[in-house]
């Protein structure tokens, strides 16, 4: 059965997780420039027309930017979160084994091309919505 077929009868609930509840909000209220610039610049709703959440708690981790509707998250900067490549890894099949496609992304990236990210961000929503259905 492919995922398609699954989507509305058997997508993984994802439960919030409380112990990293504050964390998040203090991430949310200190964003890096680079997150700073890709949430008001694009991924705001009427840029997207997708509800974008920052700092969301998925699991034991906290996305930088998390689509429920589209499964997707967006990491900046991934490796600033001082995990080590096996977390990294650990969380990516996590996140595959529910469906969540990631996206990463650098500071320098998102800070010296930002029409660059917003026009490869537009094509991956565009291949999410076929791969989903939406």
């Amino acid at each position: 059965m492919t995922f398609q077929q699954n989507y509305n009868q058997d997508l993984p609930y994802i439960p919030y997780n409380w112990a990293n509840k504050d964390y998040a909000r203090f991430n949310r209220h200190n964003q890096t420039k680079a997150e700073s610039l890709i949430w008001n610049n694009i991924l705001k709703w009427d840029n997207t027309w997708y509800r974008f959440l920052r700092q969301k708690t998925l699991w034991w981790f906290i996305a930088d930017f998390y689509c429920s509707k589209l499964l997707l998250v967006i990491e900046v900067d991934w490796w600033y979160h001082n995990e080590t490549w096996e977390e990294d890894l650990n969380r990516e099949d996590w996140m595959k084994s529910k469906w969540i496609k990631t996206v990463r992304f650098t500071n320098d990236e998102v800070e010296k091309n930002l029409d660059g990210v917003a026009s490869m961000l537009e094509d991956i929503i565009k291949d999410r919505e076929k791969e989903l259905w939406l």
